[in-house]
C-alpha cells in the first residue's frame, strides 16, 4: 500500500489529526469507548494497512518498522486507541481455534470486528505468567477456568479472551482463547487517571467452560499439523515466531508488545515536547517570549534529551527483535521501562514549562 513507512506516516498522520485530533479531549475524558466506537475507529485504519482482521494483520504486525510507527503516531494523538488496537491481537487465533469458537467469532474477525484482550495480571499475585494463581482444571474435553483477572484492557468490550492460567492437568502455565458468546464472563470497569479511552477491567470467570481445542499450545500444534506456517498462525516477523520455539510463546509475545509500548511512549513525548515548545514561544513575560528565559530552556532541553535518548533505546530493541537476537527480552524490557518512565517525565517538565518563571 505504501512504499516505505514515510509515505505510511505521513498517511496516518493525516488521518490522525484531522479525524482523531479534534474529538480526542472530550473522547478520552468521556471514558471508556464503547465496543461500536472502537469498530468505526478500526474501519477506518484499516484502509491505511492497520488492524488485526487476517487480511491486513501480516502487514500491519509483520512490518516492525511500520508497526513501530504506527504505535508512535498512533499514541502522538491518542494513546487510548494505539492500545485498544494492539490488545486485540489474540483474537486472530480465532482462526484456528475450535469450531464452535470458529462458528461464533470467525465473520466479526474476517470483518475486523472481533475485538480482544489479554487477561495476565491477577488482583492477588500481580503478572507472574509462570506462576498465575487462577487455574483451569480439564473436565472431558473441555477446561474449566475459574477466578478473576484484573486490569485487562479491552476486559468490557472483548470478544474473545486470551486468559493466562494454570493447567492443573500438567501443573504449568498456559494461554487459553475465550469466545465471550459461548463462554461468558463478568466484567467490572475500573476507573483510572489517564487512557481512559481503554476499556480496563476486573474480569471473573465462575466455572466459564473452554474447548481444549482452545488452549493456545493446542491451537498452534493443532494448525502445524494441518500444514499451516508458524508465521500464518502468529503473524509476526520470522524472526519473533522463532522465538516462539525458543522461548514460552507468552515471552516472545510480550516482547513484542512491549516494543510496541516503548514507541507508544515517545508519540506520548512528541506531543508533550511540540504542545510545550509551541506555548513557551507565545507566552511573554518581562517582554519576551518565556522560551528565552534560562529556566523555561532547562526543561526543554531535558524533555527533548529524554525524547531523543527513547528513540535510540527503543530503535535498539526494535532491531533485536527483528533480529531475533537472544538478548531481546532484557532489551525491549529496558526499552519499554524506560521510554515510559521518560514519558512521565517529559509530560511533568512540559507542564512544568508553561508555569515556570525567569
Amino acid at each position: 500500500m505504501f512504499d516505505d513507512t514515510a509515505a505510511f506516516r505521513a498517511a496516518l498522520r493525516d488521518y490522525l489529526e484531522e479525524e482523531i485530533e479534534p474529538v480526542v479531549d472530550e473522547a478520552d475524558r468521556n471514558g471508556p469507548m464503547a465496543r461500536d466506537e472502537l469498530v468505526a475507529y478500526l474501519r477506518d485504519l484499516r484502509e491505511l494497512g492497520v488492524g488485526f482482521n487476517p487480511e491486513t494483520a501480516p502487514q500491519y504486525f509483520d512490518d516492525l518498522p511500520r508497526f513501530a510507527v504506527a504505535s508512535e503516531e498512533i499514541s502522538r494523538v491518542w494513546p487510548s486507541l494505539n492500545v485498544t488496537i494492539q490488545l486485540s491481537f489474540p483474537a486472530l487465533f480465532v482462526q484456528h481455534a475450535a469450531e464452535s469458537t470458529r462458528a461464533a467469532e470467525l465473520d466479526k474477525l474476517q470483518r475486523g470486528e472481533c475485538i480482544a484482550c489479554l487477561a495476565v495480571s491477577e488482583p492477588d499475585s500481580g503478572s507472574d505468567t509462570a506462576r498465575p494463581r487462577r487455574k483451569a482444571h480439564r473436565d472431558g474435553d473441555e477446561y474449566v477456568l475459574e477466578g478473576s483477572k484484573t486490569w485487562v484492557g479491552n476486559g468490557g468490550i472483548a470478544d474473545v479472551a486470551l486468559v493466562v492460567a494454570e493447567d492443573t492437568e500438567i501443573g504449568a502455565s498456559d494461554t487459553f482463547l475465550v469466545s465471550r458468546e459461548n463462554s461468558p464472563w463478568e466484567a467490572e470497569p475500573l476507573d483510572k487517571l489517564g487512557w481512559k479511552g481503554v476499556y480496563n477491567a476486573r474480569m471473573e470467570f465462575d466455572e466459564v467452560r473452554v474447548p481444549a481445542e482452545n488452549k493456545l499450545t493446542n491451537i498452534v500444534g493443532n494448525a502445524m499439523v494441518d500444514g499451516h506456517e508458524l508465521t500464518e498462525i502468529v503473524p509476526f516477523p520470522e524472526s519473533v515466531t522463532d522465538l516462539f520455539a525458543r522461548q514460552k510463546p507468552l515471552n516472545a509475545t510480550f516482547s513484542f508488545m512491549r516494543t510496541g509500548m516503548a514507541y507508544m511512549g515517545i508519540g506520548i513525548m512528541e506531543a508533550a515536547f511540540a504542545e510545550a515548545l509551541e506555548y513557551v514561544q507565545q507566552r511573554e513575560t518581562f517582554g519576551k517570549p518565556i522560551a528565552q528565559h534560562q529556566l523555561v530552556q532547562s526543561h526543554l532541553y531535558d524533555m527533548n534529551a529524554d525524547l531523543e535518548a527513547s528513540r535510540g533505546l527503543a530503535r535498539t530493541a526494535a532491531e533485536a527483535l527483528q533480529e531475533g537476537s537472544e538478548d531481546v527480552r532484557r532489551l525491549t524490557s529496558l526499552a519499554k521501562g524506560f521510554c515510559c518512565e521518560r514519558a512521565v517525565d517529559v509530560a511533568d517538565s512540559a507542564l512544568q514549562s508553561t508555569v515556570a518563571r525567569a
